[in-house]
């Protein structure tokens, strides 16, 4: 299949050192990317800046568009298909703690078939294991359809899904919308498509230290997680 037009997005939230080795690990691979910072510190913004002029990448810094705060990946969802769709393109969502390979973008694109919604490529660690969110995946040897959720590590969204879905319709209470994005594809009638045979680096995160959890105590990390949605610490 050929290569599909795409953007790609990266949504940002300080964690400057291992955003740096994200977006660089794009460039690398032949694109550019669309980074969105969501009310990160004066410093990861004034370095998101400096790499801009120095590689290319677009910035916007959601401070200067709203006033909500973090996390608003509602509203840079809901952007970047407004712009997708109007360039006719699909959209991958790489987000800031991945390192993609020097062809894991170009072989999620050649993956893109008429009834595919959404194509995921599987995480590892740095030993090569598969790791969180990807642990129900381990067993897997080929790549192939995905029954259960994708989360936004790497993720495509196609250009017909794109089209069939409104992402306005994007329950606002929530804060993470790979769940409901992944069951809207497969009830749209898409297949959703797990490469295993062509990972990423999964990095741990540390723009929040509770999210460290999720690769050692994944329901200590929920947990904390929703102590966050609920306001609960």
């Amino acid at each position: 299949m050929a290569e599909q037009k795409i953007h790609i997005i990266m949504p940002v939230k300080d964690s400057i050192e291992t955003t740096e080795k994200a977006i660089s690990a794009i460039v690398a691979s032949g694109y550019t990317v669309r980074v969105y910072d969501d009310f990160s510190s004066a410093e990861t913004a004034a370095r998101l800046d400096a790499m801009h002029k120095e590689m290319g990448i677009e910035v916007i810094h959601l401070s200067e568009q709203i006033d909500s705060p973090s996390p608003n990946y509602r509203w840079v969802l809901q952007d970047a298909q407004r712009r997708a769709l109007k360039d006719q393109a699909s959209l991958l969502i790489i987000e800031s703690d991945v390192i993609v390979g020097k062809d894991t973008i170009k072989r999620m694109t050649q993956a893109v078939e008429y009834e595919v919604g959404m194509v995921g490529a599987v995480t590892h660690d740095v030993e090569g294991q598969v790791n969180f969110p990807y642990l129900y995946a381990k067993n897997m040897t080929e790549d192939g359809e995905c029954k259960k959720h994708l989360s936004f590590c790497c993720t495509l969204l196609t250009n017909r899904l794109l089209q069939a879905y409104d992402f306005e319709q994007l329950n606002p209470q929530k804060d993470w919308h790979d769940v409901d994005i992944s069951h809207m594809s497969r009830k749209l009638g898409f297949v959703n498509v797990l490469q295993v045979t062509n990972p990423v680096l999964h990095l741990p995160h540390s723009s929040r230290p509770w999210k460290q959890l999720k690769y050692t105590n994944p329901t200590a990390y929920y947990l904390a997680k929703m102590a966050i949605v609920f306001d609960w610490i």
